[in-house]
């Protein structure tokens, strides 16, 4: 008599292949194989870096300002005939260090001559090498040292803080003239990971010497990891994220009349 009023609900829906609870049944399918296959790519990654490289904590500022004191770096495991100048490396040399691994910069390899220096840099071969590692305004060496002709199979090093760096300078008086066998190269520093400094660039001023080494598979790693870790976070949101659009649409009224 006055009028009739209805109130309508949003119908059920059953648990078919349409949006239900937790989402359609494809979307679940489909969040499933985002997480398996981010799962592999996150995991494969990490376990890529474990076959590839090693972590080294530098313990001292011998390297700075390319690598602080307590910097964390990761360092690609090559052979030391994969070494190239300019590189920085891990080795070890008992006549170094006794029970520590040493990380230094290639500048000379073996049949190179090396002295310091011409004109406040570095000579190598008698080219004077472009060295923009160095601390801002600092000299490529403190003092001049003799001119040294690396002997086939060895490794002539500096630290980039040439004041305070015990590099191959302070054993000119060793057996070997201060070089290091390549084969104590135990790894090529590829980047700095803590703090999250990034890749080392491959110093150009060795360029006109020879090739340059190429950076290994850290970046592609990386990215592996990165993406493998957004299809986890996604897919595993997926139901959350269904369960509540459901829950707002079944909360909706359909109107009046």
């Amino acid at each position: 008599m006055g009028g009739e009023s209805t109130t309508r609900t949003a119908p059920r829906t059953g648990g078919g292949t349409g949006g239900g609870p937790a989402g359609s049944r494809t979307g679940q399918r489909l969040s499933g194989v985002a997480v398996a296959l981010g799962l592999a790519l996150f995991l494969g990654g990490f376990g890529w870096a474990a076959l590839f490289y090693r972590p080294y904590t530098v313990p001292t500022s011998s390297m700075s300002p390319t690598i602080k004191a307590g910097d964390r770096v990761l360092a690609e495991v090559v052979d030391g005939d994969e070494v190239r100048r300019g590189d920085v490396v891990v080795f070890t040399d008992k006549t170094w260090a006794s029970n520590a691994p040493v990380v230094k910069r290639v500048v000379a390899v073996g049949g190179d001559t090396v002295s310091c220096c011409t004109d406040g840099k570095l000579t190598v071969n008698g080219k004077q090498i472009e060295e923009p590692y160095l601390p801002e305004g600092s000299l490529a060496e403190i003092k001049n040292f003799p001119t040294v002709k690396v002997p086939d199979g060895r490794l002539f090093l500096l630290g980039d803080e040439r004041q305070g760096s015990l590099d191959s300078t302070a054993h000119l008086t060793d057996a070997a003239g201060g070089t290091v066998a390549r084969g104590a190269v135990k790894a090529r520093v590829d980047a700095v990971v803590w703090p999250m400094n990034g890749m080392l660039e491959r110093p150009t001023g060795f360029e006109t010497l020879g090739v340059l080494s190429q950076p290994g598979p850290i970046g592609t790693i990386g990215r592996l990891i990165v993406a493998g870790a957004v299809l986890v976070l996604g897919g595993g949101a997926y139901g959350p994220i269904a369960k509540r659009v459901s829950r707002r649409s079944r909360q909706e009224p359909a109107g009046a009349r």
